[in-house]
């Protein structure tokens, strides 16, 4: 058997389970549409912590293998699941009924609201969660919000402005 037609073969197999994954995922967003975007959002959340850890000590030069903080992603995973994902939902819920398709400006409209109603609060919330399940007290959640809120947001602002665009203008609602 050739190389090449083995290759093709399993492109092809590899390409058949991808979108029976997908349509699966779909299948599980329209049926669990809350549960399903916790679960992914928590999984996303860990993974997205895990792999921040590993970059960060990449640049450190240290070993990736050794002193990974196994409790950042089970921290991030909770919040995901608990927060990001279900009020996330309802949020975008909440602008399609509150900002209707009909209204002109609509995209712009819903994009301001995410960005300095939502994006904020969330932050907050994200900062407050943290401090709670890292086993901190008031006195570190004030000096976080102090120190940390403002660049946070900032930056909150910069790189997900952009994206946040073009999930409220193109990504449906579901």
């Amino acid at each position: 058997m050739a190389p090449a037609a083995s290759k093709l073969r399993a492109e092809a197999r590899f390409g058949a389970l991808s979108r029976r994954a997908l349509a699966q995922y779909l299948r599980l967003l329209r049926l669990y549409p809350v549960l399903t975007k916790a679960a992914t959002s928590g999984i996303l959340s860990a993974l997205g912590n895990f792999l921040a850890q590993m970059i960060e000590k990449k640049q450190k030069k240290e070993n990736c293998s050794q002193k990974l903080d196994v409790s950042g992603p089970l921290r991030y995973a909770i919040f995901g699941f608990f927060f990001t994902g279900p009020l996330s939902h309802f949020f975008f819920v909440f602008m399609e009924h509150w900002i209707p398709s009909e209204v002109p400006l609509v995209g712009v409209k819903r994009l301001l609201l995410d960005r300095f109603l939502f994006a904020p609060a969330f932050l907050l919330l994200f900062f407050l969660v943290m401090n709670f399940l890292e086993g901190k007290d008031a006195a570190a959640f004030a000096a976080k919000m102090k120190s940390g809120f403002w660049p946070a947001l900032q930056t909150n602002w910069r790189v997900w402005t952009p994206v946040q665009f073009i999930n409220i203008n193109y990504v449906p609602l579901q």
